[in-house]
């Protein structure tokens, strides 16, 4: 691994990475390779292809998701340029030991990105007054694909952090819990 290349911990759940990109600060503000191809690879072992950026502005207070794709799963470097939020996981993964169980971490400008693999939901919730956040995702969106969970699925046991009133789209709003999906999958 490059000496100059990120520094990974364990995620919320079990595939999930936080990865802590090297940053260089000096008297005219900081540096940041926020994403370095070879660096990932020798850091996480994993050897992945992006093919797609996704910029995300919200105000305090919403939550987005939980979403995953279901045919066409998406692995995701979720990272917040700017604000605060309380990011989410659900694995979805077909055996996996952990199937239906949730975790969250805090993510802001400074802190790491979050690698969410292929078979995950993932949703967030603002907690600054804005919050920008850019997910790379290693397939194309495709619209037929995309699913969610419902956010506040008291069986999921989120703790969402109190923000004031919560700001959801119908689409998350009205989403499905887990046990209404027997067999749900995101791969």
């Amino acid at each position: 691994m490059n000496a100059a290349g990120p520094r990974v911990t364990p995620g919320p759940l079990p595939g999930t990475l936080l990865i802590h990109p090297m940053r260089h600060h000096d008297a005219r503000g900081s540096f940041e390779e926020s994403f370095h191809a070879r660096d990932f690879a020798a850091a996480t072992g994993l050897t992945v292809v992006f093919v797609q950026d996704n910029t995300v502005r919200s105000s305090r207070g919403v939550l987005r998701g939980l979403h995953f794709q279901q045919g066409a799963p998406q692995g995701k470097l979720v990272r917040v340029v700017s604000g605060a939020v309380f990011d989410v996981v659900v694995d979805l993964r077909r055996g996996s030991e952990t199937y239906g169980v949730a975790r969250g971490c805090d993510l802001d400008a400074d802190g790491p990105q979050l690698w969410i693999p292929p078979g995950f939901a993932h949703g967030y919730l603002v907690r600054s007054e804005v919050a920008e956040v850019v997910y790379k995702v290693t397939t194309y969106r495709e619209p037929s694909a995309e699913r969610a969970l419902q956010p506040l699925d008291p069986a999921l046991g989120v703790v969402w952090p109190a923000v004031g009133e919560l700001v959801l789209a119908p689409r998350d709003a009205e989403a499905p819990r887990l046990a209404d999906c027997p067999g749900l999958v995101a791969d």
